[in-house]
């Protein structure tokens, strides 16, 4: 190989790696912009204690015999999650947590004012209860007629929208007050600020991870991709069209681990198939979301030359350039960088935490 193919191999891999970039910066941004799904009163110190940890100190951890979980999700849970799957997942890393104890036990009449302003949030409000016939913190719902020995109101403090602002945090604490005031209990509610500093560090690891890798699958000069042809090719490779209008290649936890869209998002219907025709499709993977995204990239290669060749098409990058082996190697490299850094951070991707935070 002489100089000069070195050099051109090298503005090859450059310009690879910079539309690699620009793609992720759009992608977050475009989430960031679209992305996203109390008040205050005093404390009456006769009947219940509010303890504000202060900024340096975290709450001590309860001991709690049961394997699992630990939390419970407040009002439903998120699609994907088997109802007390969640509980297990909050925790002072990921969530505002304000710990309320009765003086006896409690019903959920007191927790009306969070059913009321659950909404009023951009993040997820979470709720557990300690049954006290069982002894194990479980979801708690609005009509629950259970009894309950504690509380755990919790408030997600990030998603792909962003960090909770301090705000929030702050007026989520005032309900929590106000929750406990109500039960005339003792309450252990975190430092807002610090807590807001949190939010913030976590959001800038998520936004450091957040990638989503695109393959087009682009047709002949001058031809057309007919709906029917994709959704016959499309079935199989057990990639079926979804109510989104996406079709979608399920893993053996029924999470998806591959989308195949229409490249300009338009969503495909069952029952328009056969009067559309578009020019390229875009075969996706969130690779937050996914287990083992790197293995799940090479996997994802195949199958974009696959329905390539089936379709008569080819395999292209989002500025309808051929793709090379060098570049599949580069993007593969990020990938693999990206699944290391969240398992050093202990949110494995693919994980349900990573779900939770990624949604």
């Amino acid at each position: 190989m002489n100089e000069l193919q070195i050099s051109l191999l090298g503005v090859g891999l450059f310009l690879v790696l910079a539309v690699f970039a620009y793609n992720w910066q759009q992608q977050r941004k475009y989430r960031r912009e679209y992305g996203a799904a109390f008040r205050h009163e005093h404390a009456d110190a006769l009947y219940h204690t509010v303890t504000e940890l202060p900024a340096d100190e975290e709450p001590a951890p309860e001991e709690d015999d049961s394997p699992m979980p630990d939390e419970v999700l407040a009002d439903e849970v998120p699609h994907g999650y088997v109802n007390n799957e969640v509980c297990a997942l909050l925790s002072d890393d990921t969530d505002y947590i304000a710990l309320i104890t009765p003086k006896s036990p409690a019903g959920t009449d007191a927790l009306a004012p969070l059913w009321q302003q659950r909404f009023d949030f951009d993040k997820s409000v979470n709720v557990c209860g300690l049954n006290t016939a069982s002894g194990e913190w479980e979801r708690v719902i609005a009509d629950s007629p259970i009894h309950y020995s504690s509380f755990k109101l919790a408030l997600q403090l990030v998603n792909r929208s962003g960090a909770v602002s301090e705000a929030k945090l702050t007026s989520f604490r005032a309900l929590a007050q106000a929750v406990t005031v109500e039960l005339r209990a003792h309450a252990v509610l975190p430092d807002t600020k610090k807590i807001a500093e949190r939010a913030g560090d976590l959001d800038k690891f998520c936004a450091s991870v957040d990638q989503l890798v695109a393959l087009n699958i682009l047709a002949g000069a001058g031809e057309l991709l007919a709906g029917e042809d994709i959704a016959h090719v499309a079935e199989q490779y057990d990639l079926n069209l979804q109510a989104d209008g996406t079709f979608h290649l399920i893993d053996a936890q029924g999470q998806t681990l591959l989308s195949l869209c229409n490249e300009d998002n338009t969503p495909f219907q069952h029952q328009t198939l056969g009067q559309v025709n578009v020019a390229c499709l875009t075969l996706l993977l969130d690779v937050p979301r996914t287990e083992q995204p790197t293995l799940a990239f090479d996997q994802m290669v195949t199958l974009a030359q696959k329905l390539a060749s089936r379709l008569g098409a080819s395999v292209v990058d989002a500025h309808h350039a051929t793709l090379s082996d060098a570049g599949i190697a580069l993007i593969r490299e990020q990938i693999s960088v990206v699944e290391e850094r969240m398992r050093i951070h202990k949110i494995p991707a693919g994980s349900a935490q990573a779900r939770r935070l990624f949604p």
